[in-house]
């Protein structure tokens, strides 16, 4: 897909519904089905978010940028993520999170973006975090700059994952899934699995449209 395509949906991305969690539940580890909305509640999650940045790459290509988290003795250690991050109360509302984890980890500024709209919030078990997903965009191919969190970044054709040759399966094994097999997106050479592959799942129905 073209980035003047891409440009082209900015109109219908806004006012399109939403698949909510129907969409997510595509890519959806079994862990996560088990929460409804009042197991969710009654755990009082944290809040975070994360921003799905879309821009040209050098042939004029619609591309998005995922993160390789760095290597640290924690849960998400080296997954593929967004970028995004926890709310501060110094933000003023989420998508302010979103943009202001997107400058500290990969140096995009904030005014550089614009925002598109608010996507389903996902729930994250293992750290107990509900993330707000935003959708934006950049005119022109930026220069990223990382952080310690950040161990790369990762360019893919938005037209990769409207491919559904990307859908796979992987089986994880970790201290909180034992050897279960889970649906993922395979892009750019990257597995994608987890609240990641959730809000790649509902932006993908989006953008078939």
């Amino acid at each position: 897909m073209k980035f003047k395509a891409f440009k082209n949906k900015i109109a219908l991305l806004k006012t399109q519904k939403l698949g909510g969690l129907e969409d997510q539940f595509k890519l959806a580890p079994s862990l996560r089905l088990q929460y409804d909305i009042a197991k969710i509640a009654a755990n009082n999650p944290k809040k975070a978010a994360v921003l799905a940045l879309f821009y040209p790459n050098s042939s004029d290509e619609a591309v998005f940028v995922l993160t390789k988290r760095a290597s640290y003795k924690g849960i998400h250690s080296s997954q593929i993520s967004f970028p995004g991050g926890k709310f501060n109360k110094e933000d003023a509302s989420l998508e302010q999170t979103a943009l202001r984890e997107t400058f500290e980890e990969i140096g995009v500024s904030p005014n550089s973006v614009a925002v598109i709209r608010e996507l389903t919030p996902v729930y994250i078990p293992p750290s107990n975090f509900i993330a707000t997903p935003y959708i934006g965009c950049i005119g022109t191919t930026p220069s990223f700059l990382t952080n310690y969190e950040v161990a790369n970044t990762i360019e893919v054709l938005v037209a990769d994952l409207l491919n559904d040759t990307a859908l796979s399966a992987i089986n994880i094994k970790n201290p909180y899934m034992d050897k279960k097999d889970v649906p993922c997106f395979k892009l750019n050479g990257y597995v994608v699995w987890g609240a990641t592959a959730m809000m790649l799942s509902e932006i993908k129905e989006l953008l078939k449209l």
